[in-house]
């Protein structure tokens, strides 16, 4: 097992700058790109991401990316009019697939923006990024329309903790790289398989389930892999991520999320109580606050009437 993954990190990991903007887009040959922010009260780092990508990789006539999409998921702040007058075109969550009411969760809002976007490669990119390079997003696009037989890719690189390198993704370490190893050790070479930002082929992204939360991107990764096999996924280091780090018990219900999403796939006949209680000390003694953990996924986008129906018309 060890020496099948040291055979895919050589075949399958990359660094952005293999392969520069100018190539891709020779490369693209009628291919059509759409690039999605999932964007909950961001309005500070917003703006600077749609700019970069609409200057460095929609300008002239050539561009790599085709389509660029904020998905609101009900923002309080002033993240759909930032993003809106940077150049995205904004969408709300609740105005996709009314009939079907939306649920709380990123990955809802992921599964959702199949139904907007028109891309034949979907590229996800998280919208609270600092110091934002447009190679998050060429770098990720890139083997998928310079290696036929890739579908899935995923970024990679360092991940700082305030001033300390390499101490961020706290839930990668402690929840999902042990789930992975243990689990589908296969996916072991995966050096940020929790990471927001990754592009796939459509007519993949549209035959897989979605976890509706905080397990999406672990459940995307491993039904990818039991659907395309390992050899069709891969992953690019584009450098350094900075972003907005979350609380301690905000990543514990994140953990919850992405244990739940695991176990669902691993037996989705044994279910265990989905709640999880964090325990806080007040003066009175310990005040128990629980959670409700995600459980809920959405179908395949194939199997959505209205996104068949919009496909083939």
């Amino acid at each position: 097992m060890l020496r099948e993954v040291e055979r895919w990190l050589a075949r399958r990991s990359w660094s952005a700058a293999e392969r520069p903007v100018g190539r891709l887009v020779a490369a693209k040959q009628g291919a059509q790109v759409s690039v999605v922010l999932p964007a909950l009260n961001e309005e500070a780092t917003v703006g600077r991401i749609v700019s970069v990508i609409r200057r460095e990789l929609m300008a002239g006539p050539a561009p790599l990316v085709d389509e660029l999409v904020v998905i609101d998921s009900g923002s309080t702040d002033r993240t759909a009019e930032v993003a809106a007058a940077a150049g995205a075109r904004v969408v709300h969550r609740d105005d996709i697939l009314p009939r079907l009411p939306a649920v709380p969760g990123k990955g809802e809002v992921l599964w959702r923006s199949l139904l907007v976007t028109s891309g034949d490669i979907v590229c996800f990119v998280d919208a609270d990024l600092r110091d934002f390079s447009a190679e998050f997003v060429s770098g990720i696009v890139g083997p998928l329309l310079t290696e036929p037989d890739v579908q899935f890719v995923k970024a990679m690189y360092d991940r700082p903790l305030g001033d300390a390198p390499g101490q961020g993704g706290r839930v990668t370490e402690l929840v999902a790289r042990p789930l992975l190893n243990l689990h589908w050790p296969l996916l072991a070479g995966f050096v940020q398989p929790l990471g927001g930002e990754y592009a796939v082929r459509r007519s993949l992204l549209e035959r897989l389930p979605f976890p509706v939360g905080y397990g999406v991107e672990l459940g995307l990764l491993v039904d990818a892999l039991h659907t395309v096999g390992l050899d069709a996924l891969g992953q690019v280091d584009v450098g350094v991520r900075r972003h907005r780090h979350q609380d301690g018990q905000a990543l514990g219900r994140m953990a919850a999320a992405i244990y739940r999403t695991a176990q669902l796939r691993l037996s989705r006949g044994h279910l265990v109580r989905p709640v999880l209680t964090q325990f806080e000390r007040g003066e009175g003694g310990f005040e128990p606050r629980t959670h409700a953990v995600d459980t809920e996924e959405r179908p395949p986008m194939r199997e959505i009437t209205e996104y068949e129906a919009r496909r083939a018309a």
